[in-house]
C-alpha cells in the first residue's frame, strides 16, 4: 500500500501526525505500508509559489490513496484565486477524477449530548451523504461577471452530463447495498431541468438494484428533514452544490465538525481522505486540535480503497474506546473539564488499537 501524506496548513500537520501514529501500529502488526510526504496548499505556495506543485501531483497519481490534512489561512486570502491554497484540493479532484465524495454523519453514543439537537433525535444517527464533486454549478461554463456599475451581472451555469449523473448514482446505489439498502436521491426537479434529468436517470438505474429502496426528495425539504428527523435517512446521493450544503448541515447534527471524516473516490476506488474541518489557524501548533476526524478518514481509506473492513472497523472501535475512557479534546469537552491534547487523544487511540 502506497499512501501519499499531504499535511497542508494550520492544524493539518498535527492531526496527520496522529494518523501516522496509527499507521505505525499497523506496520508493527506486519502490514506493508509505504508512505511519502509532499507539500500542498499554503505550505506549497510558500516554498514553490504554487499550492499544487507538479511533484505533489505526481506523487498523488503514483499512490494508492492520499491522506490529506487541511489547507488555507488568512495570510493567503489576498492571493490571486489560482494561487490560493484551496485551489490545491480542487486541482486534485479534477486531475485525479475524484468524483464521489462520501461524507458520513455518525453520532457516537458517548457524544450524543454534544449535539445541539435533543439526544433522542440524534442518538444512533448514521447517515452517508454521497456528493458528486466534478460537475454542477461549480464547474459549469459560461461563468463570470459582466457589465459596469450599477448594472453588473453575475452568472454561473448548472451543468451535468448523463455519464456524470449515472456514475455518481451507481456509487450511491452500491454504498446503499452495503448499508441499510435505502437511497434518497436529492434534487430540485420542480424548477431545475438539470435535476429533472438527474431524477429521470435515477429511476432508469433503480431496476439494476432491486434490493435498494429508492426515494426522491427536493433539496429544501431534505434540509428541513435533516433537522426534523435525521434518522429516516441511510444514504443520500446528490449533486455538487446541494451536497456541499447538506453535508455541512448534517455534520453539525453530530455535535462537532472535528469528529467527521470524508473520502473522495475515483472510479477505481482510489481515494483522497480528509477531515471535513478546515485548517483552524487560530489553534495551530497549540496541541488543541481534534485528530479523530483524520483518524476516522484513515479508517474509511482501509474500507473503500484497500477493502479491509477488519482494519477499518478496528480503528473505529479504537476511537470509541478512547472516547469511552472519557478523553475529550477541547471541541467536544464539557465546560469546566480539562481537555486532552491532540497527542494524548492520538496516543489513546493507538494504544487501544494495539491492545485489541
Amino acid at each position: 500500500m502506497k499512501i501519499a501524506l499531504l499535511a497542508g496548513d494550520g492544524i493539518g500537520p498535527e492531526i496527520l501526525r496522529e494518523a501516522v501514529r496509527i499507521l505505525d501500529v499497523l506496520r508493527g502488526e506486519g502490514l506493508k505500508i509505504e508512505t511519502e510526504e509532499a507539500l500542498v496548499g499554503g505550505a506549497a505556495y510558500d516554498a514553490h509559489g504554487d499550492p499544487l506543485p507538479a511533484k505533489t501531483l505526481e506523487l498523488v497519481k503514483q499512490s494508492d490513496a492520499v491522506l490529506f490534512g487541511a489547507v488555507g489561512g488568512p495570510k493567503y486570502d489576498t492571493l490571486a484565486r489560482d494561487k490560493r491554497p484551496e485551489k490545491a484540493i480542487l486541482g486534485l479532484r479534477k486531475e485525479c477524477d475524484f468524483f464521489a465524495n462520501l461524507r458520513p454523519a455518525t453520532v457516537f453514543p458517548e457524544l450524543a449530548d454534544a449535539s445541539t439537537l435533543k439526544p433522542e433525535v440524534v442518538s444512533g444517527l448514521d447517515i452517508m451523504i454521497v456528493r458528486e464533486l466534478t460537475g454542477d454549478i461549480y464547474f459549469g461554463q459560461p461563468r463570470g461577471v459582466t457589465g459596469e456599475k450599477p448594472n453588473r451581472v453575475g452568472f454561473n451555469t448548472m451543468h451535468y452530463t448523463e455519464p456524470q449523473i449515472r456514475r455518481i448514482l451507481h456509487s450511491g446505489f452500491r454504498i446503499a447495498m452495503a448499508r441499510g439498502r435505502k437511497l434518497c436521491s436529492v434534487d430540485k426537479m420542480n424548477v431545475l431541468e438539470t435535476t429533472q434529468l438527474w431524477r429521470d436517470i435515477a429511476e432508469e438505474i433503480a431496476p439494476e438494484y432491486p434490493e435498494v429502496a429508492l426515494s426522491h426528495m427536493l433539496v429544501d425539504n431534505c434540509a428541513m428533514q435533516l433537522v426534523r428527523n435525521p434518522r429516516q435517512f441511510d444514504v443520500i446521493v446528490t449533486g455538487n452544490m446541494f451536497g456541499d450544503i447538506l453535508s455541512d448541515e448534517a455534520s453539525m447534527l453530530t455535535g462537532s465538525i472535528g469528529m467527521l471524516p470524508s473520502a473522495s473516490l475515483d472510479g477505481n476506488g482510489k481515494g483522497l481522505y480528509e477531515p471535513i474541518h478546515g485548517s483552524a489557524p487560530d489553534i495551530a501548533g497549540q496541541g488543541k486540535a481534534n485528530p479523530l476526524a483524520m483518524i476516522l478518514s484513515m479508517a474509511m481509506m482501509f474500507r473503500y480503497t484497500f477493502g479491509n473492513e477488519e482494519i477499518a472497523a478496528g480503528i473505529e472501535k479504537a476511537v470509541r474506546a478512547a472516547l469511552a475512557q472519557g478523553l475529550r479534546t477541547a471541541d467536544i469537552a464539557a465546560q469546566g473539564t480539562r481537555p486532552a491534547s491532540t497527542a494524548q487523544m492520538g496516543a489513546a487511540v493507538a494504544a487501544s488499537l494495539q491492545s485489541h
